[in-house]
């Protein structure tokens, strides 16, 4: 047996609803007043509920849109996720998925080699910061560096790395899996230096933290290393080679005339 079908929804009202912009109100108005006149709540009630679906429907809305605008790579969840299979320590997990040391604007590096599930936990963490109502970026190291490289281009990097840092969690994942030219070791300080102590920051990285830095050095001196040589620029004299000095030799001496 089909339940009844709820009554429409007085034009007035409907019109009052789209004017406020009220789209859960209205569309939840209409079963929620059936049920209302049919288990006689008391008015207040009713508003308290139908001022709840749209709060609901907003707090919806603005998480999808939070994950929409964050870029997750695959869209991995806790749902997913085998703790049992994981390297990492289960109470560190349960540490971290409190989410705890985001408010303390904590760091986080998450190292270990390829296929470890270092990005599915870092990922489910940043879902998981999202159903908590926070602001998630999520950047490889190459998408920083050009995002910053078009920022740096017109002019407007403070203004990018001010909306970078607007989130409350920033995740650059994989770093170490490329060589790391100095554009994307630019943009990464940039944004850890503009975080620091602001915001949280999670790396995930196939390099062990105490020789992340090195590692970055020695890729980048690699790659300028192995660049052919630059064509001489237009008007540059090349500087010509100083031959090694020589003992000045005697002068001869002068010749006496004899009278």
């Amino acid at each position: 047996m089909s339940s009844p079908k709820a009554p429409v929804l007085p034009e007035e009202l409907d019109k009052i609803c789209r004017r406020m912009r009220l789209p859960y109100l209205r569309k939840a108005a209409p079963d929620v007043l059936a049920t209302a006149r049919a288990q006689r709540w008391d008015p207040a009630e009713v508003l308290r509920v139908l001022l709840s679906e749209e709060v609901s429907g907003r707090d919806s809305a603005t998480r999808r849109q939070r994950r929409k605008t964050a870029n997750f790579p695959t869209g991995k969840t806790f749902s997913s996720w085998l703790p049992e299979e994981s390297t990492i320590p289960e109470p560190t997990q349960n540490a971290l998925s409190t989410l705890e040391w985001v408010g303390r604007h904590e760091n986080l590096v998450v190292a270990g080699a390829s296929g470890t599930g270092k990005s599915h936990f870092v990922e489910a963490l940043a879902h998981s910061a999202i159903e908590n109502d926070l602001r998630v970026s999520w950047f490889t190291l190459e998408s920083l560096a050009n995002t910053i490289g078009k920022a740096k281009a017109d002019g407007s990097i403070a203004r990018a790395v001010a909306r970078i840092c607007s989130c409350d969690l920033i995740v650059c994942d994989d770093i170490g899996m490329l060589p790391v030219g100095p554009e994307a070791a630019e943009a990464f300080y940039r944004v850890i230096d503009a975080a620091y102590e602001r915001r949280s920051i999670a790396v995930t990285s196939n390099i062990h933290p105490s020789s992340l830095g090195r590692g970055l050095r020695r890729r980048r001196r690699r790659r300028r290393d192995d660049r052919p040589p630059r064509p001489p620029r237009r008007g540059h004299r090349p500087q010509r080679r100083q031959l090694p000095a020589q003992e000045p030799r005697p002068r001869p001496r002068p010749r006496r005339r004899h009278n």
